[in-house]
């Protein structure tokens, strides 16, 4: 799902991302938001995924209570309220580190729209002034 999603973005937003040239704060900041969301939205996908699949096996009685505790293991948050039944307790940590991964994803892609949209004004000027 996130690479579907990080292919999509990269494809759709940052070759049409615009680069700071125009002033103004919308031209700059849309492409910011609109990444945002869409990392956001790829991020509650997986947890939907991660806590339906809980649901599905019968790790919990209700999908609410599945995506819930997927969420909170998904994030790392790990409230500890709910836990999974003895025989599908090892998949908690593996969806953890899938979130913990994925989340980095979205970090260094989030970085490059920003770096895209900065690039112009960065090689204009060397980023260090040598001191005298």
């Amino acid at each position: 799902i996130h690479f579907l999603g990080l292919s999509f973005l990269i494809q759709n937003l940052l070759k049409k991302a615009k680069t700071i040239r125009e002033p103004g704060l919308w031209p700059n900041t849309l492409p910011l938001i609109w990444s945002a969301c869409w990392l956001l939205l790829l991020h509650m996908a997986e947890i939907a995924v991660w806590g339906l699949f809980y649901y599905w096996q019968g790790c919990f009685s209700d999908a609410e209570s599945a995506i819930y505790f997927s969420g909170v293991t998904y994030t790392t948050v790990g409230y500890g309220d709910l836990v999974l039944p003895e025989q599908w307790r090892l998949l908690a940590p593996s969806e953890a580190l899938t979130g913990i991964l994925m989340v980095g994803l979205s970090t260094a892609l989030f970085f490059a729209v920003i770096h895209r949209l900065l690039e112009p004004s960065l090689n204009k000027k060397p980023p260090f002034e040598p001191h005298e």
